[in-house]
């Protein structure tokens, strides 16, 4: 980088960004209106959020800073914390919904929720009862697990026996996506929207290498070979990208 560009870098200690620590007068003068966003990879209905261990004690990435971000969020005046979980996963060719009723493992307990962003909208979790929040929550959720997750919270006497989910969110699922998506007839946010150094043959091989390696792991044999069988196209279409990968 230049020297104008190493400038506008402020690199400091962790202990000082994960914390209010120290000069906490300076710092929260420092971080007015503060926005703490991370990612998780499961979230109760109750708000509670799993980023670093599965429940059979694997674990999968490290906290970090997350449990201190979402912390501060609600230690500052005007700060928000914004956790952003996939709905639904595909294990073994199957949908999995990453809103479940509960889980054996939490890095962001109930007590600290906030916002929680999925592909499907925004459940504003902060202040709420816990019955508000399995609304939002279920609101959010992919419709495929929607009404097992609201009868799970039923059972459990979280939500009353007469509630129903509301038309709105009853369509939560890819491809009510997909048909959004056709309608705006372009992409509403580039893949890297904060830029990024690869290079468009290197962002195209990203996207089909991940399909490759998630149709392979699936043993998905017939798919590959026909994406293979019926491509039509020039054989220079994909001169730049194998000449990527060498």
């Amino acid at each position: 980088m230049t020297d104008q560009e190493r400038n506008r870098i402020n690199m400091t200690r962790i202990s000082f960004i994960n914390h209010l620590y120290g000069d906490e007068t300076l710092n929260r003068l420092q971080r007015q209106d503060a926005r703490f966003i991370n990612t998780a990879f499961t979230v109760t209905l109750l708000g509670a959020v799993a980023s670093d261990q599965i429940d059979d004690g694997r674990v999968l990435s490290g906290v970090g800073g997350q449990y201190n971000f979402v912390s501060q969020a609600h230690e500052l005046e005007g700060a928000r914390s914004i956790l952003m979980v996939r709905a639904w996963r595909e294990r073994g060719g199957e949908a999995m919904s990453n809103v479940v009723f509960s889980y054996g493992h939490n890095t962001i307990p109930r007590h600290l929720r906030d916002m929680v962003v999925t592909e499907y909208g925004v459940a504003d979790l902060r202040g709420k009862t816990d019955e508000e929040v399995v609304m939002a929550m279920l609101n959010v959720a992919d419709s495929r697990f929607q009404v097992e997750l609201m009868e799970q919270a039923q059972a459990a006497g979280k939500l009353r026996q007469d509630y129903q989910i509301p038309e709105a969110h009853r369509r939560n699922n890819p491809e009510h996506l997909h048909e959004i998506a056709e309608r705006c007839g372009k992409p509403s946010f580039p893949v890297f929207p904060l830029g990024t150094d690869f290079t468009e043959v290197e962002q195209r091989l990203m996207m089909a290498l991940t399909w490759l390696k998630e149709k392979v792991s699936h043993k998905e044999y017939l798919k590959l070979g026909r994406k293979a069988l019926f491509h039509e196209g020039s054989p220079t279409e994909f001169a730049a990208p194998l000449e990527r990968m060498a």
